[in-house]
């Protein structure tokens, strides 16, 4: 491929990430978008090499330099948007904890530490702390690999009643592992004292819905009863994952009373502490009356996932949508959402967290990240490395806040 046409295909990559393909393109655009959006340093840099040796070798017309200036351009404002991420998330931070929220943190980050070094960008998919350990494969029920478990954990500590962050894999509900996702945020818990469980569960269309919250459910149950084994506390745990991963966290956050959704374990306390959803589906009826909604409930989620039709049918599809399960006992929610995505509309967040902050009495934190697609932070870049930190923060300011109102209360003598 000659110079021309590696500056056309860099130039139509970097417009789409700027202003995403729409509509039923909206596939297609986050496929290519994604990437662009989160690479745009390194494909910076490799377009003003690639134009400075076709400069050198004669071999650059005018029109090819045009569009090597104009990707340029718009490579260094993804950047320069990537780069303003961690100020955007501070700021929600502070508007939903308060602005002395880093006061309750042990041990918190030094300004230093919230930047992000150069060698993270160089290896954007190394993601591997030193000092944490996985045990692999563990199985939390019968049924195969589905039903395992990883287990991440400070290497060589001897942990005792450490919180515990569960982490829920997307891909649309029929794809995917426990080994490809959330690594970034259960490395850097684990880091800091952590155990962090990434959990595997059965996959549609094979296992139509409900079997994947089910599933989630019971990995929970296993974690209540068997993870202090492990160094965890059983009684602080917190649900995370992205996409479909946010949905079921989010879901099972919401619903531990449902007990159609804990069959064969209806008594077991499926209680957690908080979630944070990245980029979730909260609405899988349809029930927000939004088009992309509807639109997925009917051409994706009633033939492949739940195997049902919503007009007979619609109590499923309800009963499965986050949104419909929030009241005034919901947990914390820290809720994360491209406004780029293409793959679930921002619109669905948005409605899920006014819902949350009209019905709930606990803390709902909002970041909405502009220039953002989905599965921004499956990889390390500037902009995943930016709001892990923020995550980190909220997390150990939770799980401090948790600590503190547990010391105040009264002691009973007897």
């Amino acid at each position: 491929m000659g110079f021309l046409r590696r500056r056309i295909v860099t130039a139509l990559l970097a417009a789409n990430a700027v202003r995403p393909v729409s509509g039923k393109g909206s596939p297609l655009g986050f496929a290519v978008g994604w990437p662009t959006t989160e690479l745009a340093p390194q494909l910076l840099a490799l377009t003003a090499l690639d134009t400075t040796q076709a400069v050198l070798r004669g071999k650059a017309s005018r029109s090819s330099l045009l569009l090597a200036g104009a990707s340029a351009a718009a490579l260094a404002y993804l950047v320069k948007g990537a780069s303003g991420s961690g100020a955007l998330a501070e700021a929600a931070l502070v508007e939903s904890l308060g602005s002395d929220y880093l006061d309750a943190i042990p041990d918190r980050p030094v300004d230093a530490d919230l930047k992000t070094p150069i060698r993270e960008l160089a290896r954007p998919f190394t993601m591997m702390k030193p000092g944490v350990e996985v045990i692999r494969d563990i199985n939390y029920r019968d049924g195969g690999s589905r039903g395992r478990l990883d287990i991440y954990r400070p290497e060589g500590v001897d942990l005792s009643n450490a919180p515990v962050l569960i982490q829920v894999h997307g891909g649309g509900w029929t794809i995917g592992d426990k080994s490809q996702q959330g690594l970034l945020l259960m490395n850097r818990m684990a880091a800091r004292g952590w155990v962090c469980v990434a959990v595997n569960y059965r996959l549609a269309p094979k296992n139509p819905f409900p079997a994947q919250i089910i599933d989630v459910k019971r990995s929970i149950a296993w974690v209540k009863e068997n993870i202090a084994a492990y160094g965890g506390d059983p009684s602080y745990v917190v649900l995370t994952g992205g996409s479909a991963g946010g949905h079921l966290s989010s879901l099972a956050a919401l619903t531990p009373g449902i007990r159609e959704y804990q069959p064969g374990f209806e008594e077991v306390d499926t209680r957690v502490a908080a979630c944070v959803p990245f980029y979730g589906v909260y609405d899988m009826g349809g029930v927000t009356g939004e088009k992309a909604a509807i639109a997925m409930r009917d051409t994706f989620l009633a033939p492949r996932v739940f195997k049902k039709d919503p007009r007979t049918d619609m109590a499923a599809f309800e009963l499965a949508s986050p949104i419909t399960h929030v009241d005034a006992d919901s947990p914390d929610f820290f809720v994360l959402h491209g406004e780029n995505d293409g793959l679930v509309s921002v619109k669905q967040a948005r409605a899920f967290v006014a819902k949350l902050r009209a019905a709930s009495t606990g803390v709902t934190t909002y970041l909405e990240l502009p220039g953002t697609q989905h599965a921004f932070e499956v990889f390390s870049s500037i902009r995943s490395q930016q709001v892990m930190r923020a995550v980190e923060r909220w997390l150990e300011w939770h799980r401090a806040n948790r600590r503190v109102a547990t010391s105040e209360q009264p002691t009973v003598s007897v």
